[in-house]
Formats: C-alpha cells, sequence, structure tokens
C-alpha cells in the first residue's frame, strides 16, 4: 500500500498525473465545468436570439392583416451579442488552459471548445452585419 502511494508521489510529495485518471484532476473538472457554463451561456443566447429577431410573418397572416416586427429588437440583440461574446471568451479561455495542460501528443483537446468559439464568432459575425445592414 505505501509503495503505491509513493509510486503516484514524485520526489517533491506532489502527485504524478500520469499515475492518476484526470477525472480526480481539478483543473480538468474545471475545465469541464467551464465548458458546461460556456453552453448554458450559448443556450440562453439560442433564447435570446428567438425573441430578438424579426417576425415571421407568413401568408395567412398578411391575408388577415397581422402585422409583425419587421426589425431587429434592438435592446434585446445588445444582450445577444454580450452572451454571444461571453461564449467566445470563455472558449477562449478554456482552449488555452487545455494547451498550457495538455502537452503530450496523446492528450484529448476535445472537440466542444472549438465549436463553440467557431459557432459564436460566426454567430457574431453574422448579427454584426445584420444590425448594420
Amino acid at each position: 500500500m505505501q509503495q503505491q502511494k509513493n509510486s503516484q508521489n514524485d520526489g517533491n510529495g506532489m502527485m504524478n498525473r500520469r499515475k492518476h485518471s484526470r477525472e480526480n484532476d481539478a483543473l480538468f473538472k474545471f475545465l469541464v465545468g467551464l465548458n458546461v457554463v460556456g453552453w448554458f451561456v450559448f443556450l440562453a443566447a439560442l433564447i435570446v436570439f428567438h425573441y430578438a429577431r424579426p417576425e415571421f410573418v407568413s401568408g395567412v397572416q398578411a391575408f388577415w392583416g397581422v402585422s409583425g416586427r419587421q426589425n431587429w429588437s434592438y435592446s434585446l440583440s445588445i444582450y445577444l451579442a454580450g452572451l454571444l461574446l461571453v461564449c467566445v471568451l470563455i472558449s477562449i479561455l478554456v482552449l488555452i488552459l487545455k494547451g498550457k495542460r495538455n502537452r503530450r501528443e496523446k492528450d484529448y483537446y476535445g472537440i466542444n471548445g472549438y465549436v463553440l468559439m467557431f459557432t459564436a464568432t460566426c454567430s457574431l459575425a453574422i448579427l454584426f452585419f445584420e444590425l448594420n445592414h
């Protein structure tokens, strides 16, 4: 038992990351939690997008004279841009921390951060061009 404990510690009393699973690593848990928060912020941005975009008026609604908002809601668009910016910043932070932590060739980089960053960045660009149109 004592020999197993010594094999997990290096000479300085620090835990050797190669000897224990990454699910027990505090930084790994923090990065996973931060990534989940980023996806929840993106989900909130999707909900705000639904209410900020122009309303779709179908042919039946136009026939009956039902009107809808033809422009973006300015106040909700500011919240939408802020939420998307937070998503980009969170994903960049996660990717930087993972890059510093993962030094070996076989370490997993995870695609979630890249997908979140790409989607939020593209959404911000599209929103910028839609609002300045």
